[in-house]
Parts: structure tokens; C-alpha cells; sequence
């Protein structure tokens, strides 16, 4: 089985988002299911609906827009990010193609249970759509509200898995294609102010506990992918090291040269795939 991970980010998924736009261009399909987490699963649902620009869309005008971000009202003790707002806004602006993603690939999204501090990996349907992209991009501390459906509540998926290549192969991926939102080169730091997110969470004392432990499970991930299991081929697409964009970047200039890097990294990628300038399925560089 083939299976293609976006890993999250926030606007660091405007990388992503120019990657899949080539694969939409291209007509790029050969995956048998998809799994995103946070802005990774909203990329998604644009690239199975094979609507081009509309992650571009919902990233450079929606999530800049200070109905979305708003550091002014987080202070006041509202949202820092109103996930809600973007996710019902997005649909607004850009119906998603349902006809179109739901005849595709089968998508998952990861959330984070806030009972467990685990992952929960949710098949995306038409009933659940908007409840599940809410959820699994529903940042802990910065969005107030705790998403609940199917008997569970939930945070960013991010918090427990960012990276769900080990669950694509879990599912039975033996060819796992993932798109990464920061350089291959990069680990994880271990968080310095761990306890004070563990006493702000108190509420929720698994969250801060998976938030506490997270640098390790996604540096494990990463040595996932760098030495998958014998059968197992994972292929990375991955921002150049002069990548630039953070996670709260909202510089139009800065997302436009992060959405390009994308374009041009899936080109590459796809001219891999084809054997192109030499590279075959045996000396593809980016083959791991």
C-alpha cells in the first residue's frame, strides 16, 4: 500500500500547500490513503477535492486575517487563534469540491484525545468534516474551545503525533511519501518551560504530559524516516535549509517564497518519480 503524511505546522504549511498544488496540476494520485495533521489535514482536503490555490487561499488570506490571529484578544483572554472562524470561513470562501474528495484517496486526520494524551486518527467523512478539521488543528492554550464529537474531546494532532508516518505503516504502508514543514536537518528541541506548560494544562494534566514529551516522539519519528523498517521506502519532500517561515509567520512576501519553494520541491519530487535527469526508484535522493 502507498500512503502519502503532511505533517502540520501552522503556516509553515504553505510549503505543503505548493507541493500538493503541483500534484494537483499533475494529476498526481497514487496513494491509497492519506493522513495530515492541523494545517497539514486542511492541505489535504484541497489536494483530494483537487481544488489548485485553494490551501494557498485559505493560508495567505485567510489565516493572516486578524479574525484568525489576534494577539490582541488572546491578551484580553480570548483566542490567540480562532480555529472555528477559519475552518467555517474557509468553507465560506472555498466550498470544498465534497463530490471531488470523498471519490479520492481516503483521508485521515490526527487529533490528540485529551483524556489519553494520545492520538486518535479520524477517517474524514462528509459528516465529520468540519468537526475534525477543527479538532485536529485546535491548539492547546492559544484556541480556548475543546472540540467534542464521537464520545471524545480533543486537541492539535500535533501534540501527539505531527509526523504519522509510523501509523501509515501501522495501517500497512510499505510506500509512505510524506511532506515535511521543516528541513529534513531539523530536530526537535527539548522544551525548556515544560513545567510551565504542564501547570497551565492542569486541567488537562495528559495534555501537558504529551506536550512535555513531545520533542522525543517526533525526533523518534524522524529516525523513523531516516531508517524505516526493511520493505518500507519512505520518500521526503522537505523545505530547503533557507526555508523561512514560522509557525505564526504572516509576512505575504515570506508565504509566497515558502509557497514556491513547495512548487518547485514537488516538481522535483515528481520528476524523481519519472526517472528524469537520471533519478530512478535506485539513486532517487529523495528516497530514504
Amino acid at each position: 500500500m502507498k500512503a502519502l503524511v503532511v505533517e502540520g505546522g501552522a503556516m509553515r504549511g504553505i510549503f505543503a500547500a505548493g507541493v500538493l498544488d503541483t500534484f494537483i496540476e499533475k494529476d498526481y494520485y497514487p496513494f491509497d490513503f492519506a493522513i495530515g495533521v492541523s494545517a497539514g489535514a486542511s492541505n489535504l482536503v484541497g489536494y483530494l477535492a483537487k481544488q489548485y490555490h485553494r490551501s494557498y487561499n485559505v493560508i495567505t488570506e485567510l489565516a493572516t486575517d486578524s479574525q484568525f490571529y489576534n494577539p490582541r484578544r488572546f491578551v484580553k483572554g480570548g483566542n490567540l487563534v480562532d480555529v472555528n472562524w477559519l475552518v467555517s470561513e474557509s468553507e465560506k470562501r472555498y466550498p470544498v469540491n465534497t463530490e471531488a474528495l470523498f471519490s479520492n484517496t481516503p483521508m485521515l486526520a490526527t487529533t490528540t484525545n485529551i483524556d489519553t494524551g494520545l492520538a486518535d486518527y479520524y477517517q474524514v467523512t462528509p459528516c465529520n468534516l468540519e468537526q475534525v478539521l477543527e479538532a485536529t488543528a485546535a491548539l492547546p492554550l492559544a484556541y480556548k474551545r475543546t472540540p467534542c464529537f464521537s464520545g471524545g474531546c480533543y486537541t492539535d494532532g500535533g501534540v501527539a503525533d505531527s509526523i504519522p508516518v509510523i501509523e501509515a505503516y501501522h495501517q500497512g504502508a510499505k510506500e509512505i511519501t510524506v511532506i515535511l514543514s521543516h528541513p529534513l536537518s531539523y530536530e526537535m528541541p527539548k522544551s525548556k518551560s515544560s513545567w510551565i506548560i504542564k501547570r497551565l494544562l492542569r486541567k488537562y494534566p495528559m495534555i501537558g504530559k504529551a506536550m512535555a514529551e513531545r520533542s522525543t516522539r517526533y525526533n523518534q519519528t524522524l529516525e523513523f524516516i531516516r531508517n524505516p523498517p526493511q520493505g518500507v521506502t519512505v520518500r521526503v519532500i522537505s523545505p530547503p535549509e533557507t526555508f523561512r517561515i514560522k509557525r505564526l509567520t504572516m509576512n505575504t512576501s515570506l508565504l509566497n517564497e515558502g509557497y514556491d519553494m513547495g512548487l518547485s520541491e514537488g516538481k522535483k519530487h515528481l520528476a524523481s518519480r519519472q526517472g528524469v535527469y537520471g533519478l530512478t526508484d535506485e539513486n532517487c535522493h529523495f528516497c530514504l
